[in-house]
């Protein structure tokens, strides 16, 4: 999907030959953060403090297009493109040619740069664009299949069948193509390969907009009908999840699916999955966020926040974040400072001598203790706070989420949560 959490899943390919098989246990994939020193977009010229307000400013970006997209009725897809936290590599084709891709937790349709596509109607990419007339098992899907009418924009001309899609995002980028069906490949973190067949994914002719190279299109993981994990749900046993490693780690993340999914460790709480409009958001039920004895209460609970990778900071409804930072300002007991950018809403000098307190998240069903490295960050000089207020919705950000196996059960119905050291994943 980025800066939420934008992380980049890194899986390498070979031209071997890959039968369309998975694993009883399921299969990993590597999530590469686009700002870690191992991601091709890795900038060595900023500083974190700089990196930190760029993915900041992009989850602004990100919760405008959200509310955007729930107001729009899905006209239009939430992600920012540029904005994607995190990239991954699959395989397209047959034989199988691997492209790298932003991962996003917040839109559905997989799609990738094809063959014919020049400039300007397509952006420069790390490796040539897909060609379907290479690919033995690559097919057209016709216009009157469910597929085609479970787009939010579809066309069909008079004179061929052909699915004609037009996806639009909100900073105006948009990829238009055509539907079609082709065999995606994975090559897990144990070195074994699994392959999809007949997988769903749009074939970009004309990609314009913030998109960048070396990312050659966009993997959908949301809740819709044309998702990756939706498409894949009865191989995946309807489960998934991901394991993200702090900022500081020299490491990728890692997202599992299937058996390799499912939390083992001790101390895991789970929440249920509120089903929403539109179906391509993860929504939870937050009930208030506690320090100590005190406890700033929601003012409606029943999925009233969105939880996203690929969104780098926590959103609060205003008045639910006013409660929130009074509790917070009093624990602390020293006078905040003001953020000179004003990106961050509650700050303080980083030589303070500050205690950053533990902070209780109350979803329902599920007490989720978030430690310092989850809600405050070194900027500039100033220790700041990582969650923002909201003037529309609420988002659960990828900081916020760090070093916690996340598993989604759809089938259930369920996110779990379990504290892990994700480096050791």
């Amino acid at each position: 999907m980025h800066n939420p959490l934008f992380l980049v899943l890194t899986v390498i390919f070979s031209s071997l030959v890959v039968q369309p098989v998975m694993g009883a246990k399921g299969f990993s994939v590597e999530l590469i953060h686009r700002d870690s020193p191992i991601s091709p977009f890795y900038n060595a010229s900023l500083t974190s403090s700089q990196i930190l307000r760029k993915n900041a400013l992009h989850s602004l970006d990100r919760l405008r297009h959200f509310q955007s997209m729930i107001d729009q009725s899905a006209i239009q897809s939430a992600v920012t493109p540029n904005g994607g936290i995190y990239l991954m590599k699959l395989c397209f084709g047959t034989p199988p040619v691997d492209y790298m891709a932003v991962a996003d937790t917040g839109s559905d349709l997989i799609w990738i740069q094809c063959v014919p596509c020049l400039q300007p109607q397509c952006y420069p990419q790390g490796s040539p664009p897909f060609d379907p007339q290479a690919s033995s098992t690559y097919k057209k899907i016709p216009c009157d299949s469910g597929s085609c009418q479970a787009l939010p924009r579809y066309q069909c001309s008079n004179d061929v069948n052909d699915c004609q899609y037009s996806y639009s995002y909100g900073d105006k980028s948009f990829t238009k193509g055509i539907l079609s069906t082709d065999t995606l490949t994975f090559d897990d973190s144990n070195g074994q390969k699994t392959a999809f067949p007949t997988s769903i994914f749009g074939c970009g002719h004309n990609n314009q907009g913030k998109f960048r190279s070396p990312s050659a299109g966009l993997v959908g993981l949301g809740g819709g009908p044309l998702s990756l994990v939706s498409q894949i749900s009865t191989q995946i046993d309807n489960r998934f999840s991901y394991c993200l490693v702090p900022r500081s780690a020299s490491s990728s993340s890692k997202l599992l699916f299937g058996q390799e999914a499912i939390i083992s460790r001790p101390g895991a709480v789970s929440t249920p999955l509120v089903t929403k409009t539109p179906q391509t958001f993860y929504y939870l039920s937050l009930e208030g966020v506690s320090i100590g004895d005190k406890t700033a209460q929601a003012g409606s609970s029943q999925g009233n926040i969105i939880i996203d990778s690929g969104t780098t900071l926590t959103y609060l409804e205003s008045s639910f974040y006013s409660s929130l930072e009074t509790i917070v300002k009093d624990a602390i007991g020293v006078d905040p400072v003001k953020d000179p950018s004003g990106t961050f809403s509650l700050c303080y000098g980083a030589k303070t001598n500050i205690n950053v307190p533990e902070m209780v998240f109350h979803f329902s069903g599920a007490d989720l203790r978030l430690q310092p490295e989850n809600t405050f960050r070194n900027n500039d000089g100033l220790l700041c706070m990582l969650i923002v207020p909201s003037d529309s919705l609420s988002i659960f950000g990828n900081y916020a989420q760090m070093n916690f196996q996340v598993e989604y059960d759809l089938r259930k119905r369920t996110v779990s949560f379990a504290p892990t050291v994700c480096t050791k994943q």
